[in-house]
């Protein structure tokens, strides 16, 4: 069983949080977002929160908590706050740990380091979220060439939307990785209706065989 895992994505608000709430509560495990920008209304870890069924001690407070909805980086250099990459240290847990990053591979967490630096020093297998809108195929690629090129893990992609099937098929076989499943657009999003897509759309024991 996979112990630790990285969730990213190919863009910022594709639903890779909806996808880790998901994983997360399939695996019974622990769910952690070492960064959140933005803090008015319903931050990640308080989504994953209410939709993952894990109790609330599973859901592991951030290191950094910056106040606005931007690039960290960013956000933290208006709060004040300098991110030091020393500060990212995965915990170690005894049950499966879902880590979230921000946005995508190349977001900055200050004016040198990047979310895909901190994941190339974790050597974590990542699971690549992406959506099956158009232009994904591009975000997708770029992505996997990324990953790939500082020897990163990748344990796969989810697609996140509607069924593309030529899409789909043409991000796999370009990138060569395989696809762990395909997680729809739900309404009403309750915790139920995820359980159950989650179950439907995913093959665990793809995603159970890294790390």
């Amino acid at each position: 069983m996979t112990k630790r895992i990285v969730i990213t994505g190919t863009d910022t608000g594709i639903g890779k949080t909806v996808f880790s709430a998901g994983l997360a509560g399939l695996l019974d495990g622990f769910y952690w977002k070492p960064v959140q920008s933005g803090l008015d209304g319903e931050t990640d870890s308080e989504v994953v929160e209410r939709l993952s069924g894990l109790p609330r001690e599973r859901v592991l407070p951030e290191v950094y908590r910056l106040s606005k909805p931007l690039s960290p980086h960013r956000s933290a250099e208006i709060d004040g706050i300098p991110i030091e990459a020393v500060d990212l240290s995965f915990p170690v847990l005894p049950t499966p740990l879902v880590i979230e990053g921000a946005g995508g591979l190349m977001v900055p967490l200050n004016r040198r380091t990047r979310f895909i630096d901190i994941f190339a020093q974790w050597r974590l297998p990542v699971i690549l979220c992406a959506r099956t809108t158009l232009g994904t195929i591009n975000h997708a690629l770029l992505s996997i060439e990324a990953l790939r090129a500082r020897s990163i893990p990748l344990a796969g992609i989810a697609f996140i939307g509607d069924e593309m099937a030529d899409t789909q098929r043409t991000i796999v076989e370009f990138g060569g990785v395989p696809q762990l499943g395909r997680l729809p657009r739900l309404d009403p999003l309750t915790p139920k209706a995820l359980r159950e897509a989650m179950i439907a759309g995913f093959d665990l024991a793809l995603i159970a065989g890294g790390e």
